[in-house]
């Protein structure tokens, strides 16, 4: 795992696939997304190597069930006792009550889905679940950041969230929208259940004002994110 500063209070944690995010108020932490099974113990060590303790993680929100997202947050909440935090929709999916539901792939998914899933670890018979998971929903606001915005984003997956900071000018998308590792583009997140729906989200995200925006797979755009994103957003059609 890579830890790269985005902003003096943010740090990416690259996994081989998808990435995690650490604001940091202070003392007090919030983890955006946990990568997958097997990640806790490094992320522990991002966390330390900020002069921070695991404690110091107080909340870990996922954007999405998927497992390169939250199969780490069941390992890393019993580590750090943070609370865990998800949509609804998404949330029974984490506690293992329904099973996932599969993607609607386009055929130039195929291969990337496939190069993705031979580098995600085994995913374990019996994966470490979060003991609770406090629902969130669109429009909540969350206590960090100056006020985190909760905005759901469905598409990728029913239950998708972002997270919008508006006194940081700093939107986290999750797999709502993704940068191209070729050329730093965006475009909405691939591997989506509903695209029609994915691309409003996408839209919809782009109307936000933001200077950085983080995503669940490429490089974050840092600098005048809002003009990058409506810019894409401006092609698709739904």
């Amino acid at each position: 795992m890579n830890v790269v500063e985005i902003l003096p209070r943010l740090l990416m944690l690259r996994f081989p696939v998808g990435q995690a995010y650490l604001w940091c108020d202070g003392d007090e932490l919030t983890l955006i997304d946990a990568g997958p099974s097997g990640s806790a113990a490094r992320i522990a060590e991002a966390v330390t190597s900020t002069g921070r303790r695991v404690r110091d993680v107080r909340r870990i929100i996922l954007t999405h069930f998927h497992e390169d997202h939250a199969d780490g947050a069941g390992e890393f909440a019993a580590l750090s006792g943070a609370a865990v935090l998800a949509h609804p929709l998404d949330a029974r999916v984490v506690r293992g009550e329904v099973p996932e539901p599969s993607p609607v792939f386009e055929d130039w998914e195929h291969p990337i889905h496939a190069r993705a899933s031979e580098l995600l670890p085994a995913r374990p018979a019996n994966p470490v679940r979060p003991l609770g998971i406090t629902e969130v929903t669109d429009g909540d606001v969350l206590d960090f950041g100056g006020g985190a915005h909760v905005v759901h984003a469905p598409g990728h997956t029913d239950g998708s969230v972002a997270l919008h900071l508006p006194e940081q000018g700093v939107l986290f998308t999750g797999d709502a929208v993704a940068s191209s590792p070729l050329d730093g583009s965006v475009m909405p997140g691939v591997f989506n259940l509903d695209r029609s729906r994915a691309v409003a989200s996408f839209q919809r995200l782009a109307t936000l004002d933001v200077d950085v925006a983080c995503f669940g797979h490429g490089d974050p755009v840092v600098g005048h994110a809002s003009a990058v994103l409506r810019a894409s957003a401006g092609t698709y059609s739904r």
